[in-house]
């Protein structure tokens, strides 16, 4: 794990925003078609008003979020809403945002088919996720029925997640797929969640899924 620790949120959106694009650049000039992972959630939102005014070739990046509540993206917790009011914008604008949501199924009967158009985009180039105190990261929440099943070396590429207390269901990328990612990045911000980081450091991926990752990644942390 490499960690990286910023003075202010500000800052750190505009240096991972930095680092970001140049890797995405990288990617561009090795394949056709860069694949962009990016999580929900509010933290990044400073990130993605930076990076839409990167100037790459978005008209050859494609924009996948790690995981998605499922809902369709108009909905306010649509985290394909989010991605796309602040980083489908700008230069971004003609960046492809791919979708973890169907209508008229349920995510049970979603995932092979989002597996299936998935497998011929990977590996992915640049993955940035976040984590919650709780030491979740995308949809993989400790102790969450089917965790196991997400964390297995050779898990679906895709796979639902229903989180007790949640109002709707959930649809994730297995933790196999984010931490093949070329470039994996996690971002948190605040004391709270640094103390959960290190909580997390050697700890069982089934109570601390963020530990399945975090030998591959580097963290981006602010006060």
């Amino acid at each position: 794990m490499i960690f990286e620790e910023y003075p202010d949120a500000e800052f750190m959106a505009m240096g991972i925003a930095d680092v970001l694009s140049g890797q995405l650049n990288a990617a561009l000039r090795q394949r056709e078609r860069a694949l962009l992972v990016v999580p929900g959630g509010t933290t990044p939102g400073p990130i993605f008003d930076t990076l839409c005014g990167a100037r790459l070739e978005w008209d050859r990046v494609d924009v996948l979020p790690s995981d998605e509540r499922w809902r369709p993206q108009a909905h306010i917790r649509s985290n394909a809403g989010l991605i796309a009011k602040h980083l489908i914008c700008e230069r971004a604008a003609t960046a492809t945002l791919l979708s973890l949501y169907m209508d008229d199924v349920t995510p049970e009967e979603a995932a092979p088919q989002l597996a299936a158009d998935l497998a011929p985009r990977l590996p992915i180039d640049v993955a940035l996720v976040g984590m919650g105190a709780d030491m979740h990261t995308a949809s993989l929440f400790p102790r969450a029925p089917g965790l196991e099943a997400a964390l297995a070396h050779d898990a679906p590429l895709v796979l639902p997640m229903r989180i007790d207390g949640e109002p709707e269901p959930r649809i994730t990328l297995a933790a196999h797929v984010l931490k093949s990612a070329m470039h994996l990045h996690v971002v948190i911000t605040g004391a709270e969640k640094r103390d959960a980081l290190e909580r997390a450091r050697g700890q069982d991926a089934l109570i601390a899924p963020i530990a399945a990752l975090l030998d591959d990644a580097t963290v981006h942390w602010a006060p």
